[in-house]
């Protein structure tokens, strides 16, 4: 009776897990393809919040957390107002610490800093690009580093570039064969799993053929 009582607790426990993997797991793809699919800031603050919410809710997950940063930056950029940028920066500072406390030493965690450090600079570019470029740069140096096969950090190394008049070092002439590095890493990019950083490969050929 007792080994009985033991298999249906184990049953039950076993089942209610599963349970709780799958709605995380719906919630997130559900929020991946929201955020995907944004065109307005608004619509991308929503996303924020909705990963906010997974993350407070699944406490060993760092992904929600993650994903709520990157939301964070795109809506920074939709909004287009640099006067929020640094208010907005420091919001997904603040999210990203949850993910970097739970997830160490990841390429994702680094790139996310470069594009808050980007942001930040966007305030006033040519006071703030000592601090904030050196940061963006060197979190990208990072990304390459602890993943070389991520496609990410060249994809936003060469926007960088291209975003740069041709007197400060930057220009497409520039950015172009680092786009080139990009798309061959996304061509061979696997992702640990579904819910992994997998963005970016649309992004990267638009912004590769505007510099053609």
């Amino acid at each position: 009776m007792k080994q009985l009582l033991l298999a249906v607790l184990f049953a039950n426990v076993l089942t209610s897990a599963i349970a709780q993997s799958e709605r995380y797991t719906g919630a997130m793809q559900k929020n991946m393809q929201a955020m995907a699919e944004a065109k307005t800031a608004d619509a991308m603050l929503d996303v924020v919040n909705a990963f906010e919410r997974i993350g407070n809710a699944e406490k060993t997950q760092w992904l929600p957390f993650y994903y709520a940063t990157i939301a964070q930056v795109w809506h920074a950029f939709m909004v287009n107002d640099s006067k929020q940028f640094d208010v907005l920066g420091d919001k997904a500072t603040a999210f990203l610490a949850k993910a970097e406390a739970i997830e160490k030493n990841n390429s994702e965690i680094a790139l996310a800093k470069s594009m808050i450090a980007t942001l930040k600079m966007m305030v006033d570019p040519m006071t703030r690009y000592m601090e904030y470029g050196a940061a963006s740069a060197e979190n990208i140096a990072l990304s390459k580093k602890l993943d070389p096969n991520n496609p990410r950090p060249y994809m936003w190394e060469a926007q960088g570039l291209s975003r740069t008049p041709e007197q400060f070092g930057g220009g497409c002439a520039k950015a172009k064969p680092v786009f080139e590095e990009a798309i061959k890493r996304f061509e061979t990019f696997k992702p640990a799993s579904a819910l992994h950083p997998n963005w970016g490969k649309e992004q990267n050929q638009q912004a590769y053929d505007a510099c053609k």
